[in-house]
């Protein structure tokens, strides 16, 4: 499991317009007025920058990342005050939840298992705010013969293993909603997509590289094709990715210890 610092760079203007402002500002709200904030699989600190200017100066961040390039991108990259610590996601009981007013994380429940949501879930105490998980569900234009058949595979290579257990993939967004009100928190859920147009060629055609080199990966033979085709329609097309925002509250009348 991992993503490259040129990757999530190109990604970051888009996330940025994706995610649900609405979401995103009661994220803030609710860390309150001395926000410690724990970001979970950081990558080049993002988060903090689509948050900035919606939290108080003197907001600290955790940021935590199981990659030490990573890592060290976003402590070139982030003004925040801010804390890096590297560390692997996989044991729940280790985060170092202690002093959080507010956890975060930016396109990883898609990429975790339910076991891992479900124990998190009952060790945590604060607000949860997790955005751009992929919902399963993406448009082309124009479209191409084999695109739902693309998309049929790439939605099985996402429910495999990512370092974390047979991953959510797709069904990250209702399934950590569902765990998440069992555990006693109020959930809200807002859609995110990526609508990429030509302005975003660079991107579309990474994305589509990955798309068809996961769809190959589950048993599609043809998917390399499928790349090459959407590869030169790049420049005039347009590729729309769903995703989905998520903010879980704790019911403050029963407390948890983490």
């Amino acid at each position: 499991m991992g993503f490259t610092a040129d990757w999530l760079a190109l990604r970051e203007p888009a996330d940025g317009a994706a995610r649900d402002a609405a979401l995103l500002a009661r994220a803030a709200e609710v860390a309150g007025p001395e926000p410690v904030i724990l970001d979970l699989g950081c990558g080049t600190g993002s988060t903090t920058r689509a948050m900035a200017d919606l939290l108080p100066k003197a907001t600290r961040w955790r940021l935590l990342d199981g990659d030490q390039a990573l890592l060290d991108r976003a402590r070139a990259e982030t003004s925040a005050e801010a804390e890096f610590i590297l560390q692997d996601l996989s044991d729940v009981d280790a985060l170092p939840l202690a002093g959080v007013t507010l956890v975060t994380a930016s396109a990883l429940l898609d990429l975790v298992s339910e076991d891992w949501v479900a124990a998190f879930a009952q060790r945590l105490n604060v607000p949860f705010y997790a955005a751009l998980s992929y919902d399963g569900a993406m448009e082309w234009a124009p479209e191409a013969p084999d695109d739902r058949e693309v998309e049929t595979f790439f939605n099985r290579h996402q429910r495999s293993d990512k370092g974390l257990g047979r991953a959510l993939g797709p069904d990250a967004g209702p399934r950590t909603a569902a765990i998440f009100e069992a555990a006693g928190f109020d959930v809200k859920l807002a859609q995110s997509p990526w609508e990429l147009g030509p302005d975003m060629a660079p991107l579309q055609t990474l994305l589509n590289d990955g798309i068809a080199s996961a769809a190959e990966e589950a048993g599609l033979s043809h998917a390399p094709k499928w790349a090459d085709q959407r590869r030169k329609s790049a420049e005039h097309g347009r590729t729309r990715v769903g995703h989905v925002d998520l903010l879980a509250l704790p019911d403050t009348r029963f407390q948890k210890t983490s």
